[in-house]
């Protein structure tokens, strides 16, 4: 572990090794680590890929990294502090119980798991060991996010929700990130046939064992959509004012479904999809009797899209009543950074943070209520 100097004094350097070298680590993660040069070192790449580990390799800054195919041997090594696993879901339990055995904090994309099983097994495993899951939620370190929390805790009364999130095909706003991405085709055919087995059998150990719900291909299709896009919005949702008493109703077709949650007090309209567009909204938004507050992101694989804040308000004048409306940018820093400094915050404290393996599990139990409700 090096030391970086600062204006307080040495900072220590934290080892990095990457397992999972696609889409989210070549426009994402190792740019936005290399650009935290004080605070991480990416020492250790792992990919079942050859080419993926040539091509990423290139990409790392302040020295070329160890690699290799086998995670255990990325996890194990003295040259990593923290894990951050960014490939498949099927993996992603594993993995994390590896890192956790050996005490390195572990950084997880979204879904930590796919059932409730691997969940638990995940948050035993953490509870001996020295270190803690952080769980790849940045929409919720977004500082307009922080801000949203603040205003809508004020209101004296929430009278309705609406969270939307339709987006276009990712792979449009991949294609003009600016990244250059490439996709590889050297995978071993037998590992990924065991990927895709594994994956399955997760999904269908949730539907079916864990929620009683039969495994159609709509069902399955719809899990994982809720896994992967919709805990995005679950995550801020929940931290915003908790979990719902109950679904009301849910119409999941696709490609755009919708969910209506009831709140003690006020109902939250859900509504998601992915449709060819290339248009990215994505927003929270809350209204009370004097106030609207809404929280707009915008796609994360472009690096510096802001993330707004707007509150419309009822104001008082000589003439009456007056409205007021006002968009507040505090930076263009991008919530996959805020979130990594994070992640050193926590890892240099031995601290939890706020999107933990624990809060995850509630993730599970909204997309229980919704699976249950719609069959």
């Amino acid at each position: 572990m090096a030391e970086a100097s600062n204006v307080e004094g040495p900072r220590k350097i934290l080892q990095v090794g990457i397992i999972g070298l696609g889409e989210i680590a070549q426009v994402s993660h190792i740019l936005a680590l290399n650009n935290l040069s004080s605070y991480y070192q990416i020492t250790y790449i792992c990919d079942g890929s050859k080419q993926a580990l040539d091509h990423c390799s290139k990409k790392v800054t302040g020295g070329t990294p160890k690699t290799t195919s086998s995670p255990e041997e990325l996890i194990t090594s003295p040259d990593t502090d923290v894990v951050v696993i960014c490939n498949v879901n099927a993996f992603h339990p594993a993995q994390t119980i590896l890192a956790l055995q050996h005490n390195k904090y572990v950084f997880v994309e979204k879904p930590l798991a796919l059932n409730y099983r691997d969940l638990d097994a995940i948050i035993a495993a953490e509870k001996t060991s020295e270190a803690k899951v952080f769980v790849g939620y940045q929409r919720r370190y977004a500082p307009a996010f922080l801000d949203a929390l603040q205003e809508v805790g004020s209101m004296e009364k929430i009278d309705y929700i609406r969270v939307r999130d339709i987006i276009g095909q990712n792979s449009s706003f991949v294609d003009q990130s600016g990244i250059f991405p490439k996709k590889y085709t050297d995978y071993p055919k037998d590992a990924t046939a065991e990927m895709h087995s594994t994956e399955e059998e997760m999904v269908k150990a949730a539907l079916v064992d864990e929620f009683g719900v039969e495994a159609t291909p709509e069902a399955l299709s719809l899990y994982r959509l809720f896994t992967g896009l919709g805990v995005h919005d679950f995550s801020a949702l929940r931290e915003m004012v908790g979990m719902p008493s109950k679904v009301v109703g849910a119409s999941l077709q696709l490609p755009i479904w919708n969910v209506l949650f009831q709140y003690q007090g006020f109902p939250v309209m859900y509504e998601s999809g992915i449709i060819d567009v290339p248009r990215f909204d994505a927003h929270i938004e809350i209204y009370s009797h004097q106030k609207i507050v809404r929280v707009d992101y915008d796609t994360p694989y472009v690096k510096g899209l802001p993330v707004t804040m707007t509150i419309r308000e009822k104001i008082d004048s000589d003439s009456g009543d007056g409205y007021q409306e006002r968009t507040i940018r505090k930076t263009y820093e991008d919530p996959f950074t805020l979130e990594f400094l994070e992640l050193y915050h926590c890892a240099t404290n031995k601290t939890c943070p706020k999107t933990s393996a624990v809060d995850a599990r509630e993730d599970m139990d909204l997309i229980k209520m919704i699976m249950k409700t719609a069959a």
